[in-house]
C-alpha cells in the first residue's frame, strides 16, 4: 500500500562541470602498397598459409615452465570489480533525472525524481503537466477542441516516497508515499505491507495491505470558510505469478469511508513475448456497476 500527505518540494540546484583533456597522437607515415590483380580469396590464403622464414615467438621458452596461474580468476576480486561498477551506477543515478512525454490535448507531461538516500531508498520528486502558450489562433482552436473547449491549465504535485524492510517473518517490504498537490488543495499519506511467499520452484504468492489517508481542502470565499474533509482507505490484494509462463493474477478489495462498502477486484496479466504484456481486470464500482479494462503495454529501457 502506499501512503502520501502534503510534503512541500524544493528544485535543487544543478551544478555541472566539464574538463576536457586533449592529446596530440604522431602518426607514422606508411606506404601504400600497389593495387594488386589478386582476388579476396588469393589475399586470404596467403594471409593464412605460414612462411618458413617467420620468427618462431616461442623460441627460448619453456612452455612447462609458464606460469598458467596468471590467467586465473579470483572470484573475491571480480566480486569486487561488479560492487564497484554497482556503485558507479548508483552514484550515476544520484543526480535529478527529469523525463517528458507529448500528451494527446497539446500540454507535455514532465517527471522530475531524485533519490537522498540510499539506505531506505528514499526519494523526492514532482508530477507536473505543462502547457504551451498557442502562437496562432489555429493552435488555439485544436487546444479549445481538445479539452472540451478550455485551455488546457498547467498544474503538479510534490511527492516523497521511502523503501524500508520489514518486521522479520511477519512481512517482507515497507513502503511510505507522501503526495501534495496545492493547486487543487489535495494531499495524500499511504503506506503498504508486502509479503513475498514462495509456493514452488515457478510460483509465487504476494500479499499486501495498504492504509492510505487523502485530504481535500475548499477555499474560503466571502461568508464562507473554507474546510477540509478526510477520506480513509485500506485495500488488500493477493498476486500468484507464474514465472514459466509469465502469467499474473491477481484478487483484491478495498474499503473506503466514502463508499462503506468493500468494492472487489480481479484481474490478470499475460507476457506475450519480450517487454509486451497484455492486461484485463473486474472490478465493482460504489455505483454498483462492473468496470471491465483491457489493455496491452510494450515496455523497453535501455
Amino acid at each position: 500500500m502506499e501512503f502520501s500527505t502534503g510534503f512541500g518540494w524544493t528544485r535543487l540546484p544543478v551544478l555541472a562541470a566539464a574538463f576536457i583533456l586533449g592529446s596530440v597522437l604522431t602518426v607514422s607515415a606508411q606506404i601504400i602498397q600497389p593495387f594488386s590483380a589478386a582476388t579476396p580469396d588469393e589475399d586470404a590464403e596467403a594471409a593464412e598459409a605460414p612462411d618458413a622464414n617467420d620468427p618462431d615467438v616461442l623460441k627460448g621458452i619453456d612452455v612447462d615452465k609458464l606460469d598458467w596461474g596468471q590467467l586465473a580468476i579470483d572470484a573475491g576480486t571480480l566480486n569486487d570489480l561488479i560492487a564497484a561498477k554497482k556503485r558507479a551506477q548508483a552514484a550515476a543515478n544520484d543526480g535529478m533525472n527529469w523525463s517528458s512525454n507529448a500528451n494527446a490535448n497539446g500540454s507535455s507531461a514532465v517527471t522530475v525524481k531524485q533519490s537522498v538516500s540510499s539506505f531506505w531508498d528514499a526519494r523526492i520528486g514532482a508530477d507536473m503537466t505543462v502547457t504551451s502558450e498557442p502562437r496562432t489562433m489555429s493552435e488555439l482552436l485544436a487546444q479549445k477542441a481538445a479539452n472540451g473547449g478550455n485551455l488546457p491549465q498547467s498544474s503538479g504535485s510534490a511527492w516523497a516516497a521511502a523503501t524500508a524492510p520489514g518486521a522479520g517473518p511477519i512481512w517482507d517490504k515497507t513502503a511510505v508515499e507522501a503526495r501534495v498537490d496545492p493547486g487543487a488543495e489535495q494531499s495524500k499519506l499511504g503506506a503498504s505491507l508486502t509479503k513475498l511467499v514462495p509456493l514452488s520452484g515457478d510460483t509465487s504468492l504476494t500479499l499486501q495491505n495498504g492504509y492510505s489517508v487523502n485530504q481535500q481542502g475548499t477555499t474560503a470565499v466571502p461568508g464562507i470558510g473554507g474546510h477540509i474533509t478526510r477520506n480513509y482507505e485500506t485495500d488488500q490484494s493477493a498476486k500468484v505469478t507464474l514465472t514459466d509462463t509469465g502469467t499474473s493474477i491477481t484478487a483484491g478489495q478495498t474499503l473506503s469511508t466514502a463508499d462503506d462498502k468493500w468494492l472487489r477486484k480481479f484481474g490478470a496479466e499475460q507476457k506475450l513475448f519480450d517487454n509486451v504484456t497484455v492486461s484485463g481486470s473486474v472490478g465493482e464500482t460504489s455505483q454498483g456497476a462492473i468496470n471491465k479494462s483491457l489493455t496491452a503495454g510494450f515496455k523497453k529501457s535501455w
